[in-house]
């Protein structure tokens, strides 16, 4: 037996549809702080140092952060193929929005406090804002879009075809699901800043992160509610192969009255949107309270919560098609080859340990507060 054939082909699918999970939501919980400290940069600090001292709580780590973005790109890539063609195809504009967005980061970071000067470094700190909040807006957004269906189909030689726009994307329940991820990653730049800041940024950072996590509860709810009641699900229909060839019009899908017909399959999943719900409110308890490490920790358990019940409840889909349900692809019929995923899984069960060994070495190297006395006494060489 050739080594790859000792684990199933459709075991390998389901962990890699649960890594793919883990990677996009550890880049939430580590650069999602570090989104919302950008989209809060221009609210809680009124002078430069201020802004200096929000900046350099997250100058460190941001890098590191980005690890998970990228993991989570390739793993799409090398484990999806057909979701990674769809969505950087069909989503393009929106990718090359992030992308502009990303890149503003490391340029404001660097150049930010490179010249004296009022109106240069407030340039900068806005462009951190866009590189804060645009991302964090569009992801929801395309989230919102994914559990709606999107526009594309193959043909029968698999090409691909995608009817929608840009401003297609913009409707009201997508903008509701960016509403909640903005929130969402604001409240977890709230509970970093308030760990690792003093001062008015801190106390400015806990009650516009208190309002935030109340905007989350509020938006999570009234999307789950739409998801409920106005916007129709996907099943698979007939057999299922669930060891078969990739090929998503070897399966046959057809729309359902609603998503949360998987609630009434997988009891069970119901966990995830109580504890997005939990952790919410358990942030915002550790934000008008002032506890600071619990409180990021609640934070983190609002995102495993909130992020996980639309993967639980989607499962097994990936991404539906709204105007040809064959085309939809799921775990079963959108994944690389089975030599490709135990490969991939050899080397993930390699190299993840090592990643989060480093990462948290560095954060107990960096771990501290960064105060204005701090940032005076360093003022040329901190960001």
């Amino acid at each position: 037996m050739i080594l790859f054939e000792l684990v199933p082909f459709e075991i390998l699918r389901v962990v890699w549809w649960v890594l793919l999970g883990v990677l996009l939501t550890g880049f939430a919980l580590t650069d999602g702080f570090d989104l919302g400290v950008g989209a809060l940069l221009p609210f809680v600090a009124k002078t430069d140092t201020e802004r200096r001292v929000a900046i350099n709580t997250i100058g460190p780590v941001w890098e590191g952060n980005q690890v998970w973005f990228i993991l989570g790109g390739g793993a799409i890539f090398a484990a999806w193929p057909p979701l990674y063609a769809v969505s950087f195809s069909g989503f393009y504009l929106a990718m090359f929005a992030v992308l502009a967005a990303l890149i503003l980061r490391p340029v404001g970071f660097k150049y930010r406090s490179k010249r004296d000067s009022a109106a240069w470094r407030n340039g900068w700190d806005w462009a951190l804002f866009v590189g804060g909040a645009v991302p964090a807006l569009i992801f929801g957004v395309a989230m919102g879009n994914v559990l709606q269906g999107v526009p594309f189909r193959f043909n029968d030689d698999l090409k691909i075809f995608y009817d929608g726009t840009f401003f297609g994307l913009l409707n009201p329940f997508a903008l509701l699901t960016g509403v909640v991820s903005v929130a969402m990653l604001i409240t977890h730049g709230a509970a970093w800043l308030q760990l690792k800041a003093e001062g008015p940024v801190r106390d400015r950072a806990r009650a516009i992160g208190s309002i935030a996590a109340l905007v989350t509860i509020v938006t999570y709810v009234l999307a789950g509610l739409w998801l409920a009641k106005g916007i129709g699900g996907y099943a698979l229909v007939g057999q299922i192969v669930n060891n078969g060839p990739s090929n998503p019009t070897f399966s046959e899908t057809a729309r359902t009255a609603s998503w949360f017909g998987a609630f009434a399959e997988r009891p069970w999943i119901a966990v995830a949107p109580i504890v997005g719900l939990l952790g919410s409110l358990l942030a915002f308890y550790g934000l008008r309270t002032g506890k600071d490490l619990m409180t990021m920790l609640y934070s983190k358990l609002a995102i495993i919560g909130i992020i996980s019940s639309v993967g639980l409840t989607m499962f097994p889909f990936i991404l539906p098609s709204s105007i040809d349900t064959r085309s939809s692809l799921t775990v079963w019929n959108a994944s690389s080859s089975h030599q490709t995923l135990f490969v991939m899984l050899v080397a993930a069960v390699i190299f993840v340990p090592i990643i989060l060994a480093y990462t948290a070495w560095v954060y107990k190297v960096l771990w501290g507060k960064v105060t204005e006395a701090d940032i005076n006494r360093n003022h040329e060489t901190v960001y």
